[in-house]
C-alpha cells in the first residue's frame, strides 16, 4: 500500500455529492466519505499520490465544476493536500517501471538496471517533483522536442559552425525535460522552478546523468529570474505547466525570444487550448501543429 495519500476536500451543493461520487470513483479514488458543513456538503476522497499528478488534480477541478455547470449548480470547490509524508518515495516505486516514449528516449528509474537499448536513457529519480515521464503532457513534450531538435542541423561543411541551441526550460519539475534536450544536442539549458524541492530534483538528476554543469543550468523562480541569468535570448522554449499560467506569462516569454525561437506548450487540456492559442497569437506566436494524448494537448508554436 502506498504510504502518501491525497487528501481531496471538496465543497459542493448537497445535490451533487452523487455526481461528485460518480467522478472520484472514475478519477481511482479508493475512499469517499462526506458531512454538512452548513447549507453545503464536504466531500472527502483518498488516493495514493503515485496514481495522480498535479496537472490530473487540475484537470479534475475543471471537470467537476463542468459536471456542476452543466445542471444549473454553482461550482464546487477543490482543495487538496499530501497526508503521511514520511518515506512516501517508496509508496510507488514498486509500480514504476522502464517507459519508452517517442522514438528515441528511454525514461528508467533511477533504482532499476539499464535494459539493453539504443534509445536516449534518461535516468530519473524525481522525488516530489513532478516529471516521471508517465503523464501525457510529460510524453508529448519529449516527443515534440525529438521532432524539433531531430532538425537542427549538427554542423555545416566547411568552416562555419552551427550557433549553439540555448534552450529555457520553464516549470521543470524533475528536470527530464531539460536533461532530453541536452541529450539530443541542446547546447545549455536553463530550467527554472518555482518550487525549490523541483530544483533540487533537477540538479539531483542532472548528476545521475552526468550531464555537464555548464549545459543544465537550474535556478529557482520563473521567467523573470530567468532573464537575469540568461546572456541573450534563448532559441528555444519548453513550458509544461499549466494553461492559466502560461496566458500568463506568455508576454515576459516573448520578452525572452528572438524572431527564430520556437516553443513547445503543454499542461494545457483541449478545451484550453483555444485560450492558450489566442494568448500566444496576440504576442507575436504561431501556432504550427497541436498534438493530444487523451484529454490534454501540446502546442508546437514559432515566432510570426
Amino acid at each position: 500500500m502506498a504510504n502518501t495519500w491525497w487528501e481531496l476536500q471538496i465543497l459542493c451543493e448537497p445535490a451533487l455529492e452523487d455526481s461528485i461520487f460518480w467522478r472520484l470513483e472514475d478519477f481511482g479514488s479508493r475512499g469517499t466519505a462526506s458531512e454538512r458543513k452548513g447549507n453545503s456538503s464536504l466531500v472527502k476522497a483518498y488516493l495514493p499520490q503515485f496514481q495522480a499528478e498535479l496537472l490530473d488534480l487540475a484537470a479534475l477541478a475543471l471537470r467537476l465544476r463542468q459536471d456542476a455547470l452543466c445542471v444549473g449548480f454553482s461550482a464546487p470547490s477543490l482543495h487538496w493536500q499530501l497526508i503521511d509524508e514520511e518515506d512516501w518515495a517508496t509508496s510507488w516505486k514498486q509500480y514504476w517501471q522502464p517507459q519508452e516514449i517517442g522514438d528515441r528516449f528511454l525514461i528508467n528509474p533511477a533504482w532499476l538496471p539499464i535494459p539493453e537499448t539504443e534509445r536516449l536513457v534518461i535516468l530519473l529519480d524525481p522525488g516530489v517533483a513532478f516529471g516521471t515521464g508517465n503523464h501525457a503532457t510529460t510524453q508529448l513534450c519529449l516527443e515534440a522536442l525529438e521532432m524539433r531538435l531531430s532538425k537542427v542541423p549538427q554542423s555545416f561543411t566547411g568552416s562555419e559552425q552551427t550557433d549553439p541551441m540555448i534552450i529555457a526550460d520553464i516549470g521543470c519539475g524533475s528536470g527530464i525535460l531539460s536533461i532530453g534536450a541536452v541529450l539530443l544536442g541542446a547546447e545549455k539549458v536553463y530550467a527554472v522552478d518555482n518550487d525549490p524541492l523541483a530544483v533540487q530534483s533537477t540538479f539531483s538528476n542532472r548528476a545521475l546523468n552526468n550531464v555537464n554543469p555548464e549545459s543544465l543550468i537550474p535556478a529557482e523562480g520563473s521567467v523573470d529570474v530567468l532573464s537575469k541569468i540568461i546572456e541573450k535570448p534563448v532559441d528555444g522554449i519548453v513550458c509544461n505547466i499549466l494553461a492559466d499560467v502560461i496566458i500568463q506569462l506568455v508576454p515576459e516569454m516573448t520578452a525572452i525570444a528572438k524572431p527564430t525561437t520556437w516553443a513547445i506548450f503543454s499542461g494545457i487540456l483541449l478545451e484550453q487550448s483555444k485560450a492558450v492559442a489566442d494568448a500566444l497569437e496576440a504576442n507575436g506566436w504561431v501556432v504550427a501543429t497541436l498534438w493530444k494524448k487523451k484529454e490534454w494537448c501540446c502546442l508546437n508554436v514559432r515566432r510570426s
